[in-house]
């Protein structure tokens, strides 16, 4: 795999080999973060991390903090050995499942991306998350085109785009 853009524009890093692991394809990357626009200076959290890629992506393109939260010890190594291997300082890694995650901390974030395994879907971890944004913070969500992307209260649906199987929903507090 290869990041998009940024400070590590086509720098090539290892992704897992795992059924468990779906790396984001590099279309639907490109697509969250040209919606985005300039993330410099912002905290990311990378829920689902998997391959790593949406915080290596984020890292290399200016944020500000990156935690990047991995269930999967296989996949969790290897994002340590990228983040190394390509000299990246504010990726925070978590081995934890999400959902672990939230009961211990109470990070905030600016943009928080999650891209669930599709058999793992859960709303009430996606409302978890959202409630984990600063003010005017987005979430964006990676969800499987064939379930409806859940209703938020907290959160405004303001973009969808849809990718074969897959859809992603840009969310921003009201």
């Amino acid at each position: 795999m290869r990041i998009i853009s940024g400070s590590l524009k086509g720098r090539i890093y290892a992704s897992p080999k795992s059924e468990l692991v779906h790396p984001m394809s590099e279309k639907m990357r490109g697509a969250i973060f040209s919606a985005l626009g300039d993330i410099s200076g912002l905290t990311v959290l990378d829920a689902y991390s998997g391959s790593g890629a949406v915080s290596l992506e984020s890292a290399s393109r200016g944020a500000k903090n990156v935690t990047a939260i991995e269930a999967n010890k296989k996949a969790a190594n290897i994002i340590s050995t990228n983040i190394r291997s390509l000299g990246i300082s504010n990726i925070k890694l978590i081995c934890s499942s999400v959902e672990g995650w939230l009961r211990t901390s109470n990070d905030l974030f600016d943009i928080v991306i999650a891209d669930p395994p599709y058999d793992k879907t859960n709303v009430n971890t996606a409302i978890a998350l959202s409630s984990r944004l600063v003010g005017g913070g987005i979430l964006i969500l990676s969800w499987p085109a064939m379930i409806d992307l859940p209703v938020i209260e907290s959160l405004s649906l303001i973009k969808t785009k849809n990718y074969g199987d897959s859809q992603l929903g840009f969310f921003r507090i009201r």
